[in-house]
């Protein structure tokens, strides 16, 4: 099977590293993959603050191209693009009249039979685990993890219907079968503060020192997310945040994807690990990884 693959705007711009990455991995685990043709925003956070209707027609878009384009499963990596998708598909499935109300305003046949799924839950089952196994190259020991998936995976339940809503393992999972220890701890879907970084940004430093303290106190030495935008807050503004609260963290922020492509034998350049604020690489060394 090959599926429809929505990067979303993230994915080719701030976060190319979990782009490059998840295509990578892919590619190793024999998991076809296309674009979507002509894909566009799905609105994320904008679009439904402005516009209910709008925020529903983006997504829908993006979903009705997929289907024209005869795919059956669309991968969303971007957990923002991943709600949004999984939101537009809920709403239109139960909301009288809203079907044919956004195929009046997009012009387009929109069937909203094709199934939006996160890859954390490509890469889990029997089958795939088996793959990842015959993949691993290098094992990730020495690096004590924490799975933070961050707010928008599995909230709300009912719509996203994403792994446990308030314990979810999928990416421990995957991570530990790459050799690395995940460890048990308290703020796997704590928010840290994205939709504020640029307006209440001490508001933002607040919540991450949270989250760090939390990975602190059960003794990890990296973090692996699922989300650009819990990427870029955990890795941009954690220096800010050692200087705020006079407290020392250092924590390398990966993407989970990154991780199987380390194990999988991929190199430190064609990850994009380079790219990160927070240097994985002294880490990495330091565990005889890299």
């Amino acid at each position: 099977m090959k599926y429809a693959y929505y990067p979303g705007c993230s994915l080719h711009s701030t976060a190319s590293e979990y782009d490059i990455s998840f295509r990578s991995v892919c590619r190793m685990l024999h998991v076809a993959i296309e674009e979507i043709p002509k894909w566009a925003c799905c609105g994320s956070t904008p679009a439904h603050s402005t516009s209910h209707l709008m925020a529903l027609a983006l997504p829908g878009r993006v979903i009705s191209q997929a289907e024209e384009a005869k795919f059956q499963k669309i991968l969303v990596p971007c957990a923002s693009c991943f709600q949004r998708l999984k939101t537009a598909q809920y709403e239109v499935r139960n909301y009288s009249g809203l079907h044919e109300t956004l195929e009046q305003v997009l012009d387009r046949k929109l069937e909203n039979k094709a199934e939006v799924i996160h890859p954390l839950e490509l890469f889990i089952g029997e089958e795939m685990s088996n793959r990842i196994a015959d993949a691993v190259r290098k094992r990730l020991e020495g690096l004590k993890v924490c799975c933070y998936y961050g707010c928008l995976l599995t909230r709300p339940p009912k719509v996203m219907n994403f792994d446990e809503c308030e314990y979810p393992m999928s990416m421990d999972t995957i991570v530990s079968a790459l050799g690395a220890e995940t460890l048990d701890w308290n703020a796997k879907t704590s928010c840290c503060g994205a939709s504020l970084s640029l307006t209440k940004s001490d508001h933002v430093c607040k919540l991450i020192r949270d989250i760090f303290q939390e990975a602190k106190a059960v003794g990890a030495n990296a973090i692996a997310v699922a989300c650009p935008l819990c990427h870029s807050n955990l890795d941009t503004r954690q220096q800010e945040t050692e200087i705020i609260y006079k407290e020392k963290y250092g924590f390398p922020i990966f993407y989970f994807t990154q991780l199987m492509g380390l194990a999988f034998g991929e190199s430190i350049k064609a990850l994009g690990l380079k790219k990160h604020l927070v240097d994985p690489r002294p880490l990495l060394s330091e565990v005889g990884i890299a």
